[in-house]
């Protein structure tokens, strides 16, 4: 990776990898699985040594929490660039800070 990877690339390649609105529920039910095996690596201190062990990590499961999260997205034809700028807006008005954040970065 070039460490450009956009939301909206990671959005349109879930999409076309893994795109089934009948199965809403099953997406969910697996992010809050993994969110409880993030958990339990988190518990346990258990971070990758490098990127080719990542197997039962906290850096695997972060990444399989947010796979599920953008198929639900995409479920809900939500751009998740548009949201995040917008929550961010909305965060900067209710918890001023000198660090803002920058669109189209």
């Amino acid at each position: 990776m070039d460490g450009k990877t956009t939301v909206k690339y990671l959005q349109n390649f879930i999409k076309a990898k893994d795109y089934n609105p009948e199965l809403l529920k099953d997406y969910f039910l697996k992010l809050s699985e993994e969110v409880g095996e993030l958990s339990r690596a988190m518990r346990k201190g258990l971070k990758a040594p490098n990127y080719d062990e990542i197997k039962g990590t906290v850096d695997e499961e972060l990444w399989d929490v947010i796979y599920y999260a953008i198929a639900i997205a995409n479920i809900y034809d939500i751009d998740l660039e548009q949201v995040i700028k917008a929550k961010s807006r909305m965060n900067e008005s209710r918890y001023p800070s000198p660090v803002v954040f920058e669109e189209n970065r």
